[in-house]
């Protein structure tokens, strides 16, 4: 479980999800972040894919799960007391049957359940045994319930703000140590172990994300796994992480110059920098993803860079990416209490890039920073 919540923050946030729920009757949770939300229910044990986990809120009232017995002791550590548990795995009846029995308690046979279906959700149990579920609740409805854990979950409590800015100024700490372990030389796979041990050691309970790469003119692939590449003199080598504490992810990076960098690349280092600083003047609530957008990249435009393309920031959470996505197409109405990345990215020479990431959250009066500021000029190791 979460630390540092109380019950009373995790009613908050049910009224607010069961204010979106509209005509649904019931919404089913299965995938870990949804969970955690909803419950505080903080286990790695999400790794294993041999066990389905099920919370059902209803429209009204308080929320029930039906989990694996292997968790009965940890989901009772939280405020949530109607815990149904089976033993799993059962290739015969995996949970199904004592899922729809807590299904036709709470939802009419003229009513509708709501499962999450659309972008950044996912379902998080075995196909037949979703139709199994369908077959054994029917006449009631399915309908799509993105809207209402999406909506509720984008506005983040000050709790939650915290949480963030915690894991942020930790791995602000890890960054500051980089230089001196980010020297010419050195193997890129040995410099994102000795990021992540300086993570864990400023305080990260797990590293769920660490990315970057290195060269002359920047990079061109910043999701590859690092390997033996030995960084050199002009490189700059940027490293990005997710590190997660208390079940709450950070999300930036820095650039770091391995010795002087070519002027082209200074430039455009410090034309994200100052796109980026815009947008902290300038981001108010009421303005969409895709205005977010659009300022950044006519921003670089301004400044003599060509934007890369795709999007330009995101929301941040439980999850190390959350909706909405500033991009063009992004509609999203942006509202104070959202948690931001601003991750304005430009072309240098020769298809390399390079990418600048800072966590915001939204206030009625313009962004307050949640990660540690990097400077214009890029830090040299």
């Amino acid at each position: 479980m979460a630390e540092g919540f109380p019950e009373a923050e995790f009613r908050d946030r049910l009224e607010r999800l069961q204010g979106h729920m509209g005509d649904l009757d019931a919404l089913l949770l299965t995938s870990p972040a949804d969970i955690f939300w909803i419950t505080g229910f903080l286990t790695r044990f999400w790794e294993s894919p041999a066990r389905p986990w099920f919370v059902l809120v209803p429209r009204a009232g308080d929320p029930g799960a039906v989990i694996p017995s292997i968790g009965a002791a940890l989901m009772g550590a939280t405020w949530l007391r109607d815990v149904r548990t089976w033993d799993a795995p059962d290739p015969d009846d995996d949970g199904v049957s004592l899922l729809a029995e807590a299904v036709r308690e709470l939802v009419p046979a003229s009513g509708a359940l709501g499962v999450p279906m659309g972008l950044e959700t996912a379902l998080r149990m075995p196909l037949a045994d979703y139709e199994r579920l369908r077959e054994a609740i029917a006449p009631r409805a399915i309908q799509d319930g993105t809207q209402a854990i999406q909506r509720a979950r984008e506005v983040k409590s000050d709790a939650e703000v915290d949480k963030i800015r915690g894991t942020c100024a930790l791995a602000g700490r890890a960054f500051d140590a980089a230089p001196g372990f980010a020297t010419p030389g050195r193997g890129l796979d040995a410099v994102f172990r000795d990021f992540q041990a300086a993570l864990l050691r400023e305080g990260a309970d797990w590293v769920s994300y660490v990315a970057g790469a290195a060269g002359p003119a920047g990079y061109d692939d910043v999701i590859a796994p690092a390997g033996p590449q030995k960084l050199a003199a002009g490189d700059v080598l940027m490293l990005d992480t997710g590190a997660v504490r208390d079940g709450y992810f950070c999300d930036f990076d820095r650039n770091i110059a391995i010795g002087p960098v070519a002027p082209r690349v200074a430039d455009v280092h410090r034309a994200l920098w100052d796109v980026t600083e815009n947008a902290l003047e300038a981001l108010r609530p009421g303005m969409t993803a895709a205005d977010v957008h659009a300022l950044m990249a006519s921003g670089l435009e301004a400044g003599g860079c060509t934007p890369c393309p795709g999007r330009l920031g995101h929301g941040l959470g439980v999850t190390l990416t959350e909706w909405p996505s500033f991009t063009p197409k992004d509609q999203t109405v942006l509202r104070a209490g959202m948690v931001l990345t601003l991750e304005p990215s430009a072309f240098t020479e020769g298809g390399h890039f390079l990418t600048h990431e800072e966590n915001i959250v939204l206030r009625a009066g313009g962004p307050e920073l949640l990660s540690p500021r990097a400077p214009r000029e890029m830090v040299q190791a």
